[in-house]
């Protein structure tokens, strides 16, 4: 979401874990800045340097088969994916955010354990799911440490695509003294030390009514491990495409003041505004009686959908990277992922397959020529590229829906989307994203989709 440079709660703890002064990056994870740079990975002689981002999914019906299975099953069909088939008991659960205990059925899966292919500083997970009206998931992650010992299993999420049965929310306050979960990523508290995550399991716990033959249907779940160097600029690289995409495109700011249940309303809403334009492009619709709860004197009511569904009741806001995928998922065939690219190249790569996708930034005024703000995190869809090389976004920070169509300059929008670190507008040194995107796409993508989405490490 497009916020000012102020601190926020999630900075402001990682601050406390890092002993410097961060500012906020509000509407995307910011895990505490490490002190010095990594180290590239060694390679043998005369090979590339390993990529140093590492997106693993499970989502085959051969995935959800080499897991641990106690009370689900996999499911075949034309969408693979792992249901709730006979529930090991049953578990009380008080939500947090209304205080209301109800008794559910669970099961659970629990993935083999993932190498990454590079030994990462943070990690992210996501999910794509139905959860019916009476039923949800909760996601737990377990890493391994490059000492050998482990952390704990960390909740990445308890989650539901509405709202009646469980308040969907991250959970604060989980750390080991080496590791602390920020909202959706799992990061290491002091990388400069050496210390890595080289491995994970997934755990889902899939929730329902007793006495029902209810079940959430996961059809994926996975995770992106990352160990990105610590950089205030990054690389320029060499314009090699010219197309646009025909997104929709909505802007946030005339939702100012509607919903303010959801993180103050509309002016925070970059994340699911941008979420909803690709949701659009790839033809995702909402009925009229999904949107029947919206007051129907506002315009783009569909905004404001995504709004209330994409919202974390923990930390108030609408920015949580994979409720936003899970959100996308929701529609009938599509996917989302939570993945970091390491170059435009690569967002070159999926524009090319028609595939756009949003990225996650923060950045002062001045260093994004046109963009006529700075802001402490916002999210914008990236729709193509002109003949020079320049970046065409669908910025939802527009005074209306007409000027929501930017074009930003190729290097400064790079840097701005691929640094680690940057000067606040009070000179101190903040996070960046290190190029975190959430890619959405058909759940039977075409050959050139799928050999795109592979040249970025995301598996189709």
């Amino acid at each position: 979401m497009h916020m000012p440079e102020q601190p926020s709660r999630r900075s402001l703890l990682g601050a406390a874990l890092a002993g410097t002064v961060t500012a906020t990056v509000t509407g995307s994870t910011a895990a505490p800045a490490t002190a010095a740079p990594t180290a590239a990975p060694a390679t043998a002689a005369g090979a590339a340097p390993a990529r140093p981002i590492d997106t693993r999914s499970w989502l085959t019906h051969g995935d959800w088969s080499t897991g641990t299975a106690r009370g689900t099953r996999a499911v075949a069909g034309v969408r693979p994916g792992l249901v709730l088939d006979a529930p090991l008991g049953t578990l009380d659960h008080t939500d947090p955010h209304t205080s209301r205990t109800a008794t559910w059925e669970y099961a659970t899966w629990t993935s083999p354990v993932h190498r990454f292919a590079v030994p990462a500083t943070e990690a992210i997970a996501f999910w794509n799911a139905s959860t019916p009206a009476g039923t949800w998931l909760q996601i737990e992650l377990k890493a391994g440490y490059s000492d050998g010992t482990d952390t704990p299993w960390y909740v990445m999420g308890r989650w539901a695509a509405g709202d009646q049965d469980i308040k969907r929310t991250s959970v604060d306050g989980q750390r080991d003294g080496r590791s602390t979960v920020w909202t959706d990523t799992l990061a290491l508290d002091d990388a400069s030390k050496g210390l890595r995550l080289v491995s994970y399991r997934l755990r889902l716990t899939l929730h329902r009514r007793p006495g029902t033959a209810l079940t959430p249907t996961v059809w994926r779940a996975g995770v992106t491990g990352s160990d990105i160097p610590d950089r205030f600029t990054v690389p320029a690289s060499v314009p090699g495409l010219a197309r646009e995409l025909a997104v929709p495109r909505y802007s946030q700011e005339i939702h100012k003041g509607r919903y303010p249940e959801y993180d103050n309303g509309g002016e925070a809403w970059c994340s699911p505004t941008s979420s909803q334009m690709i949701v659009e492009y790839w033809g995702g619709r909402l009925t009229p009686a999904q949107l029947a709860w919206v007051d129907p004197s506002y315009s783009d009511p569909q905004v404001c959908h995504a709004a209330r569904h994409t919202y974390d009741h923990q930390y108030g806001g609408c920015g949580n990277w994979p409720f936003n995928a899970a959100y996308a998922a929701t529609f009938k065939d599509l996917q989302g992922v939570v993945t970091r690219l390491a170059s435009l190249t690569e967002l070159e790569t999926l524009i090319a397959a028609g595939i756009p996708a949003m990225t996650s930034q923060s950045f002062l005024k001045e260093e994004l020529t046109g963009a006529g703000y700075g802001t402490a995190g916002h999210l914008m869809t990236v729709i193509g590229f002109t003949a020079a090389g320049d970046v065409i976004a669908n910025d939802p920070n527009a005074a209306d829906d007409t000027a929501v169509r930017r074009v930003y300059r190729r290097r400064e929008f790079e840097n701005v989307w691929l640094r680690t670190k940057r000067y606040n507008a009070s000179g101190a040194v903040a996070s960046g994203t290190g190029g975190v995107c959430y890619l959405y796409f058909p759940a039977r993508p075409t050959a050139r989709q799928r050999a795109a989405l592979a040249a970025v490490g995301v598996s189709a």
